[in-house]
């Protein structure tokens, strides 16, 4: 691919969060939208009407054809990211898939298996890493602004009520329940700036009358000190704050899955303030990431590897092993 050729994406599924993905394109360099597939093509005609995209498709497997569709951005419900981004990869598409990647890491495993195997890209869409707050809470611990790391805090919380079983966020059946709908972010920031795996997690867990966890907080303890206090909620809405903090400071990030801002602070003294003026909500960040790689010909993100996607799902395994 040269630097010449514009990205072409196709996009599988027409639900809420690739709604909210086509709306930020307008914001993305490098890259185009040219296909979109439903499994009901009158779905698929009229999203692809709403947002300027040329072809409708009327099952997966027809964009997955379609030879001017460089990379796919798969957008189903979780329980079928793997069957979907597996069948992409091995007909010679990119992939970036939604977060969580997969709903186990024996699936996810076996996906990276894949895309070694078929020399495609596959990045898991934790648009979070590329948000230019959170780059920049980064470089601020890496500098030593805040000291040595000693505690990540997070919570990621809306009220997903009346309960309902038939709805996707409570079914069992297609990846439901708190963890790996919002519970992800928290597990992930925490990647993000302790890199290692916890020796030991503690965890208080609420379920929803079908068994679906719907409330979870859990304790992370690192060998060297640290630890991650992570909560996740469809009971309530939580602060969505994050909290890094080392010895000689912390930065605090409002919203932190959305990030626009951080704070960087000594005891109660703000001594640095970074703020992100976007008028996108913010996704088109990781697909311009995308664009790059796959222009510079990479294999997988730079930002959040498929090493790091294997982190997710390991302790997010190890958080539910204490439901």
């Amino acid at each position: 691919m040269t630097k010449s050729h514009k990205v072409r994406w196709g996009i599988s599924s027409t639900g809420r969060i690739a709604d909210w993905f086509c709306n930020d394109f307008s914001f993305v360099t490098g890259g185009e939208l040219v296909a979109v597939a439903s499994r009901v093509r009158e779905r698929a005609e009229a999203f692809a009407q709403q947002h300027g995209i040329p072809r409708a498709h009327g099952s997966y497997e027809e964009l997955l054809q379609d030879s001017e569709v460089d990379v796919v951005y798969v957008a189903t419900p979780h329980s079928c990211h793997f069957a979907n981004a597996r069948d992409a990869l091995e007909a010679g598409k990119a992939v970036m898939c939604e977060k969580p990647l997969t709903v186990t890491p024996e699936e996810c495993s076996s996906l990276i298996e894949v895309s070694e195997r078929t020399g495609c890209y596959l990045m898991e869409a934790m648009w979070t890493w590329f948000l230019p707050a959170i780059r920049t809470a980064r470089e601020w611990v890496e500098a030593g602004r805040i000291g040595r790391l000693c505690h990540v805090k997070a919570d990621f919380g809306y009220p997903q009520l009346p309960f309902d079983p038939t709805r996707r966020e409570y079914d069992a059946e297609l990846g439901g329940g708190a963890l790996l709908e919002m519970g992800i972010y928290p597990v992930a920031l925490a990647q993000l700036f302790l890199r290692r795996d916890p020796q030991s997690i503690q965890v208080t867990v609420r379920k929803a009358p079908n068994g679906v966890e719907d409330d979870v907080v859990a304790i992370l303890d690192y060998a060297g000190g640290e630890v991650a206090t992570l909560a996740t909620s469809f009971r309530c809405k939580l602060q969505n704050w994050a909290y890094v903090i080392g010895d000689e400071g912390y930065i605090a990030i409002p919203d932190f899955w959305r990030a626009g801002e951080c704070f960087l602070y000594r005891l109660d003294e703000c001594v640095d303030h970074f703020r992100e003026c976007r008028s996108s909500q913010g996704f088109c960040h990781e697909a311009d990431a995308v664009n790059d790689d796959l222009v510079q010909g990479r294999r997988q993100s730079a930002v959040v590897s498929l090493v790091d996607s294997l982190k997710f799902q390991e302790h997010m395994a190890r958080i539910r092993a204490n439901f």
